[in-house]
């Protein structure tokens, strides 16, 4: 049991409060407010952090972790450079990630989890690719939700891969760590296989979270079956007997043709959508993770941020993996995003989307995402540069804060 405090305490969406606190108890939230009154309800040891804020943990609502050491794994194989076509990165990170050992994948997953910590992401949403990771997954010390990947096109791999994943979801105990289910992408599953998947999560009440529209070359593909993923990258996989006739359509309007976008799904990227896809989109409740770093590094352009905006689809804010990106960092992210759309969204919706917003995404906001009671104690203690004033408090953080602490149910991790 103890009381939190600085000398604001600052909810996205919300006025700053002054002199905020939170009381904890057994990882929770039991109080929030000024604390003189958090003190007189609860009179705990007091952590005091003046000249500091306290805001709730950045939530990472897409990114691989066990990709992290993936720099260091391409200047040992020799090809330390990054490709500027989306189908070569394809290539070059499946290359190197067939050879990798278990042990290689824990290391990488565990710097993930501790760097992430460092930055003040305290919740992720994480791609699992290997199972034979999950044990290590649930010994994290992060909160989120872990999803769970299928890819593939042969009926009998797909059906031994459900077969894996549904044993694996059985297993997952952890409170902190929820399962998902993440269809990679439209085109790396066959129709069946998109079918049993999504058919599957929505059997046990799970998430999806699929990749969508991140390149021109799926439109390419989508279309009438051309380009270089058709020449490319089912070669390299084995499907070539699996190549689906000319769709005409949209990756958007396949999945919707499949009925699997739903409340329950999260779209990722969506950087080549059109206005009728935004729509499908806004009509099926998708909420969409943009990964504007991972994009611009890629070179696969920039998704339609006004359109989404005025559409009121649900946005959140991920950082990907560091196999396309520089940093895991979600402040990294929100001030690339502010610099190169400076009148797109102001500090608090950044602050926001890299929050609550990120929660909602995982279907997570019952418990994380904001400072209240019956949530847990996953806060960031911020200090800014500059006076500290409520009324423009968002504008100094996204300008100049520095993670100086992280507390992860109520503990306090330092880096």
């Amino acid at each position: 049991m103890k009381i939190i405090a600085a000398s604001y305490l600052y909810n996205p969406g919300s006025t700053p409060a002054a002199n905020g606190a939170v009381a904890v108890r057994d990882g929770r939230i039991v109080a929030v407010g000024p604390l003189d009154d958090v003190r007189r309800d609860f009179p705990w040891p007091v952590e005091d952090h003046p000249g500091c804020v306290l805001m709730p943990g950045m939530v990472n609502a897409h990114t691989h972790l066990e990709l992290t050491h993936f720099p260091s794994w391409k200047i040992r194989k020799g090809v330390d450079y990054m490709p500027r076509q989306y189908v070569d990165w394809i290539v070059q990170v499946v290359k190197i990630c067939r050879a990798l050992t278990q042990d290689e994948l824990r290391h990488s997953l565990d710097e993930g989890a501790r760097i992430s910590l460092a930055a003040g992401t305290t919740t992720v949403g994480d791609i699992l690719s290997n199972l034979t990771l999950l044990a290590d997954y649930m010994r994290l010390p992060v909160s989120g939700r872990v999803y769970l990947e299928a890819i593939g096109h042969d009926p009998v791999q797909c059906e031994a891969r459900k077969s894996d994943m549904e044993a694996a979801i059985r297993t997952i105990t952890a409170a902190s760590l929820l399962p998902g289910v993440s269809p990679h992408a439209p085109h790396t599953l066959s129709e069946q296989f998109m079918r049993d998947i999504t058919g599957m999560a929505d059997s046990f009440g799970l998430p999806t979270m699929i990749h969508l529209a991140e390149s021109a070359d799926e439109i390419d593909f989508w279309f009438d079956t051309t380009g270089r993923i058709a020449t490319e990258i089912y070669p390299m996989a084995g499907w070539e007997p699996y190549l689906p006739p000319p769709r005409r359509m949209s990756p958007v309007a396949y999945l919707d043709s499949l009925a699997v976008l739903t409340p329950m799904t999260t779209c990722v990227h969506a950087v080549h959508v059109t206005p009728a896809d935004v729509g499908i989109l806004r009509d099926r409740g998708v909420a969409i993770v943009i990964c504007p770093r991972s994009n611009d590094r890629l070179v696969v352009g920039a998704p339609p941020l006004m359109l989404f905006r005025g559409s009121r689809i649900p946005l959140a804010i991920g950082t990907d993996s560091l196999a396309s990106n520089d940093s895991l960092s979600m402040w990294d992210e929100i001030r690339f995003l502010f610099e190169r759309y400076p009148r797109m969204f102001t500090p608090d919706e950044l602050l926001g989307m890299a929050t609550i917003g990120g929660a909602r995404a995982l279907h997570l906001d019952s418990g994380t995402g904001t400072l209240e009671v019956g949530k847990r104690a996953d806060i960031q203690v911020l200090s800014p540069s500059g006076a500290l004033t409520s009324g423009k408090l968002a504008d100094l953080l996204l300008d100049s804060a520095v993670v100086a602490t992280v507390y992860l149910a109520g503990e306090r991790i330092d880096s």
